[in-house]
């Protein structure tokens, strides 16, 4: 299982399916990230967190602790 969190800047990757439950992965899901969205990575902070990403063509900044929900293909 690959996650967001393991994905380089420049990838573009898919969303194969959201971990976690309830309040967190609602807002995740809230943000556009959901089954089968083309996740672009565009850049991520010096100390790692945040991730900057492009979805669904838009702009999205993540945490590392919710990149790692997010499992890609």
């Amino acid at each position: 299982m690959k996650t967001l969190r393991e994905a380089k800047v420049g990838q573009t990757v898919t969303v194969v399916r959201l971990h976690g439950a309830g309040a967190v992965k609602r807002r995740i899901m809230d943000m556009g990230i959901t089954r089968g969205t083309q996740v672009h990575i565009r850049k991520v902070a010096p100390l790692g967190d945040p991730i900057e990403l492009n979805v669904r063509g838009y702009e999205l900044s993540v945490r590392k602790a919710d990149a790692e929900m997010i499992e890609i293909a």
